[in-house]
C-alpha cells in the first residue's frame, strides 16, 4: 500500500491511535513524576532505610526492560491472583521505569544547589520537609527540564510496549501491527507511525527549551 492508500483507509485509525499515545504518555509521565520526585526526596532523607529502598528502586528499574516488566504484569500477577487490566499493566511499566530516570535527573539538579543554601534554610529553623519543599526541589526542578523534557519523550517511545498486548484502543505502534495484521501495510505503515511520533517529539523539545529558557537558574 502507498501512503495516501493507508491515510484514505486508515486516517481516523491514525488519528485514534495517536491519541491514544498522547493519553498513554501523558497519565504515564505524570505517575513517573511523581514517584521520581518521591524517591528522590528517600534518596536524600536523613532515615537510612528510606535511603536504601530508594537507591535499590532506581537501580533496578533504571535496569530492567520494559518488555520484561510487562510480560511480568501481564502474565505473573494472574498467578497471584491479581488481575489487571491491560491498559493499567501497560501504564505501570511504562511509569516505573521512566521514574527511575527521573530521580536521577532530580538529583543531578540538586547536586547544582550550593551548600550554603541548605546551610541557610536549617538556620532559618526550616525543618527537612520544608527544606527539599521551598529550597531544593523548585531549584532541581528549574535545572532539569531539558533531561525531563527528554524523559518526556522516552515516556512516549515507552508506551510502545502496549503493542505486546492486545489493548483497545490501539496505540501508534499497535496500530501498525494491526494494520500488517489485516493487510499489506508493509513499511509504509511504519512511517507514518514513526512520522507521527518524530513530529510530537519535536513539539515536545521545542516546548521544553522554552521552559528552559524562562526558568533556568543563572550561576
Amino acid at each position: 500500500m502507498s501512503i495516501s492508500q493507508l491515510l484514505a483507509q486508515y486516517g481516523e485509525e491514525y488519528l485514534a491511535a495517536l491519541l491514544t499515545t498522547w493519553k498513554l504518555t501523558a497519565i504515564c509521565f505524570l505517575a513517573a513524576f511523581v514517584i521520581g520526585i518521591l524517591i528522590t526526596v528517600m534518596r536524600v532523607s536523613p532515615i537510612r532505610p528510606l535511603r536504601i529502598f530508594a537507591e535499590l528502586y532506581v537501580q533496578i528499574f533504571r535496569n530492567i526492560p520494559g518488555a520484561s516488566l510487562l510480560i511480568l504484569l501481564v502474565y505473573a500477577l494472574p498467578y497471584l491472583n491479581i488481575l489487571l487490566s491491560y491498559f493499567i499493566c501497560v501504564t505501570i511499566a511504562a511509569s516505573l521505569i521512566p521514574a527511575a530516570f527521573c530521580s536521577e535527573y532530580l538529583m543531578a539538579g540538586i547536586n547544582t544547589i550550593a551548600p550554603g543554601q541548605i546551610e541557610a534554610a536549617r538556620s532559618l529553623g526550616m525543618t527537612f520537609s520544608q527544606t527539599i519543599r521551598r529550597v531544593v526541589i523548585p531549584q532541581a526542578l528549574r535545572s532539569s527540564v531539558l533531561p525531563l523534557t527528554n524523559l518526556l519523550t522516552a515516556t512516549m517511545l515507552t508506551t510502545a510496549l502496549a503493542s505486546q498486548v492486545p489493548m483497545n484502543p490501539l496505540d501508534l505502534a499497535g496500530l501498525v501491527s494491526h494494520i500488517n495484521t489485516h493487510a499489506v501495510g508493509g513499511v509504509m505503515a511504519f512511517l507514518i507511525s514513526a512520522a507521527l511520533y518524530c513530529a510530537t517529539a519535536v513539539v515536545i523539545g521545542q516546548i521544553g527549551t522554552r521552559i528552559d529558557q524562562k526558568v533556568r537558574i543563572l550561576r
